[in-house]
C-alpha cells in the first residue's frame, strides 16, 4: 500500500496550493533593464528605481504593486488569492 496521498485517496489533494514564488524577474518598461529580485512575503511593493536607468516604476493602473505590473511572476498576496492592501 502506498503512503504517498492520490487525487482519490485525499480529499484535500485538489485545494493544496502550488508552492509560494518569491522570486521574480522586473522588467524596467522604460529601457528594458531586467532584475531578478525577492518579492516581500507580506506586502505589496509600489515603487521601484529601475537599476539600469534610474526611473522609478509604480503600478499601472488597476495593479496592486509593481511585481504584478511589470515582473515575472505576480506578487505573494495575489499567489495566494488575496487582495493586496
Amino acid at each position: 500500500m502506498s503512503t504517498q496521498s492520490e487525487p482519490g485517496q485525499d480529499p484535500t489533494w485538489c485545494t493544496k496550493q502550488p508552492p509560494m514564488q518569491i522570486e521574480s524577474v522586473l522588467t524596467c518598461p522604460h529601457c528594458g533593464h531586467q532584475s531578478a529580485e525577492t518579492m516581500p512575503t507580506d506586502a505589496c511593493q509600489f515603487f521601484y528605481d529601475c537599476k539600469g536607468c534610474g526611473v522609478r516604476l509604480k503600478p499601472r493602473q488597476g495593479d496592486c504593486c509593481v511585481f504584478c505590473s511589470y515582473g515575472s511572476v505576480p506578487c505573494p498576496p495575489i499567489q495566494a488569492g488575496d487582495c493586496c492592501s
